[in-house]
C-alpha cells in the first residue's frame, strides 16, 4: 500500500478542486511513493499525534486540519508546526490533510454533523457556484449511445439526484478533410462531407473534466473530435458550505440545547437569547461558520449551530434565529469517522486507526 493509493481514495470522495482558495489540502510531509505501514487518523496534527503514530506503528497521519497553511521559511523548533515537521521527517512519517474540500462535499463534514444530531431531509446550506461546466459535442447518430455512455461512466450527466442526464439535437455536420488528415468518413483532400449527427449536451463537474474529455475522445471515431466546454454560473447543489435539515420531531429550545450538548459531547454552549419557540429546522456548519449566518436565516432555520463566534457577531442574529456556538473542535470532532469509513471500505484488511487523543487546544472550566 502506498501513500498515493491512500490519497487517491480520499480525493475520489473529496476532490481537492473543491477546497477554498486560502486552503492547503494535500500531502504536506513525505512522498506519495512511500509504502504505508498504517494510517493514524486525527482532526489535527500535533507533536503528541506524531508520537502516537510512532507508538502504534503508523507511518502516515491523515488529518482534517492542515498542519501547514502558509509557506515555511524555516524548519527549526520555534513553533509547534516546525517541530512537528521535523519530528515527522526524522521518523519517516507522511502527513496528509483534506480540509475544506471535505467540508464542501455533500457527504462530508456537515453530513456527519447532521447525522450526529439526527437531522433528516438535509441539503447543502450554501451551494457553490463555478464548479460545473456544460459540454457540447457532436457524434454520428450510430455512435451517440456509445459516446454518451462513455461520458456518463467518466462522471458527466449528474444533476443532483439524477444521473445520465443529456440533451440531444439532431442536425447536419459538414467538414472537408485536408490532404494530411486521416478521416473516418470521406477521403483526405476530398470533397466536403455532410453527415447526419447528434449534438449531445451534458453537465460536467469540475473534478471530472479531464476524465470526461478523455472518455469522449476515446469513444469517438473521429480523428478530430469537436466539442465546446463552457463554464456555468449555476450552483452545484451537492457541493458547498454548511447544511440545513429538520429534526424528526420539533423540540423546545432547552431540549434542543440538551440534545446538542449530549450528541456533540460539549460541556459548554454559547448562544443568543431564547425565544420560547419550538425548534424544527436546523442549520449547521462545522468549524468557523459565522459567514453562513445570512444563509441560515434565509433558509428559515430556527437555530444555527457552529463554532468560533465572536462577541459582536452574536448581535447579528437580531432575534431572527438562535446562534449556538459549540466550539470549533466540537463541531468537527467526528470528521475522523469519515476518513475511517472511506479507507476501511476500500482497504478492509489494512491498519486504519483512530487517534485516542483529543487535540482540542481549548479547555473549559465549568
Amino acid at each position: 500500500m502506498t501513500v498515493k493509493e491512500i490519497i487517491n481514495e480520499i480525493e475520489s470522495f473529496a476532490p481537492p478542486v473543491y477546497q477554498e482558495s486560502y486552503d492547503n489540502t494535500g500531502l504536506q510531509v513525505g512522498s506519495a511513493a512511500d509504502t504505508v505501514t498504517g494510517v493514524l487518523i486525527s482532526l489535527d496534527v500535533t507533536e503528541d499525534i506524531i508520537r502516537e503514530a510512532i507508538e502504534r506503528g503508523c507511518n502516515m497521519v491523515v488529518a482534517h486540519h492542515p498542519l501547514i497553511f502558509s509557506g515555511l521559511k524555516k524548519v527549526s523548533d520555534r513553533t509547534y508546526v516546525e517541530r512537528v515537521v521535523r519530528m515527522a521527517i526524522k521518523n519517516d512519517i507522511c502527513i496528509y490533510a483534506a480540509h475544506t474540500n471535505l467540508d464542501n462535499v455533500h457527504n462530508g463534514v456537515n453530513a456527519k454533523f447532521a447525522e450526529k444530531l439526527g437531522l433528516v431531509n438535509t441539503r447543502i446550506l450554501a451551494p457553490k457556484s463555478g464548479t460545473i461546466s456544460k459540454l457540447y459535442t457532436y457524434a454520428p447518430i450510430e455512435e451517440a449511445d456509445i459516446i454518451r455512455d462513455a461520458m456518463f461512466a467518466a462522471g458527466a450527466g449528474n444533476i443532483s439526484e439524477y444521473s445520465e442526464c443529456s440533451f440531444n439535437t439532431p442536425g447536419t455536420g459538414t467538414f472537408r478533410a485536408s490532404e494530411n488528415a486521416n478521416p473516418t468518413i470521406g477521403t483526405a483532400g476530398g470533397e466536403r462531407i455532410s453527415e447526419q449527427e447528434v449534438k449531445i449536451e451534458v453537465i460536467v463537474p469540475q473534478h471530472a473534466t479531464s476524465a470526461v474529455l478523455s472518455a469522449l475522445k476515446s469513444a469517438h471515431s473521429y480523428e478530430e473530435v469537436a466539442y465546446e466546454l463552457i463554464a456555468l454560473s449555476n450552483t452545484a447543489q451537492q457541493k458547498g458550505a454548511g447544511m440545513v435539515g429538520y429534526l424528526p420531531e420539533p423540540l423546545t429550545e432547552q431540549e434542543m440545547l440538551s440534545l446538542i450538548k449530549q450528541q456533540m459531547k460539549t460541556g459548554c454552549i454559547r448562544h443568543t437569547a431564547l425565544s420560547g419557540n419550538k425548534i424544527s429546522k436546523v442549520a449547521i456548519c462545522g468549524g468557523s461558520g459565522s459567514f453562513l449566518l445570512g444563509a441560515a436565516i434565509g433558509s428559515g432555520a430556527d437555530i444555527f449551530i457552529t463554532g468560533d463566534y465572536k462577541y459582536h457577531q452574536f448581535f447579528d442574529a437580531d432575534g431572527k434565529i438562535i446562534i449556538a456556538d459549540i466550539g470549533h473542535y466540537e463541531s468537527e470532532q467526528f470528521t475522523s469517522e469519515i476518513f475511517e469509513s472511506i479507507l476501511t471500505k476500500k482497504f478492509p484488511n489494512f491498519a486504519v486507526l483512530l487517534s485516542n487523543l483529543s487535540t482540542n487546544p481549548v479547555k473549559y472550566f465549568c
